[in-house]
C-alpha cells in the first residue's frame, strides 16, 4: 500500500554534497495525508542509525541526529510526495546505505528515532572518499 523509492546516492569526495530523494507512493486510505518520513543509514555489521525525520505537510520541525546537524537538511515537496535529504560537507564516516522510512506522523515524536516505521525503501549507497 505504501512504497518508498530512494534515489540520488553515489560517490563523492570529502567536503562534497549529494541530495537524496524519497518518493512516497501511498495507495492506502491515508493517501494524501501527512506521514512521518525518516532517513536512516547503515553500514555493514553496525546498527542502523537515524539521520533525520520530518512530518510531511508541515507538521512540526525536522529533527536531526547530532552527527549530521548543520550539514544535512531534510525537506519535502508535499505535492510531489517526495522527501529530500540534502547532504553537504560530507565526511568519510557518512558512507553508508541510506534508507527512507515512513509511517503515521506520531512515529516522529519518539526520542532517538525510536518510532516504529512500517514502510521502508530499498536503500541507496552513499560513498565518501577521503
Amino acid at each position: 500500500q505504501v512504497q518508498l523509492v530512494e534515489s540520488g546516492g553515489g560517490s563523492v569526495q570529502a567536503g562534497g554534497s549529494l541530495r537524496l530523494s524519497c518518493v512516497v507512493s501511498d495507495s492506502s486510505y491515508r493517501r494524501g495525508r501527512s506521514n512521518c518520513v525518516a532517513w536512516f543509514r547503515q553500514i555493514p555489521r553496525k546498527e542502523r542509525e537515524g539521520v533525520a525525520t520530518i512530518v510531511t505537510g508541515g507538521g512540526g520541525s525536522p529533527f536531526y541526529a547530532d552527527s549530521v546537524k548543520g550539514r544535512f537538511t531534510i525537506s519535502e515537496d508535499f505535492a510531489k510526495s517526495t522527501v529530500y535529504l540534502q547532504m553537504t560537507n560530507l565526511k568519510p564516516e557518512d558512507s553508508a546505505v541510506y534508507y527512507c522510512a515512513a509511517d503515521v506522523p506520531s512515529a516522529c515524536f519518539y526520542d532517538n528515532f525510536g518510532g516504529t516505521f512500517g514502510y521502508w525503501g530499498q536503500g541507496t549507497q552513499v560513498t565518501v572518499s577521503a
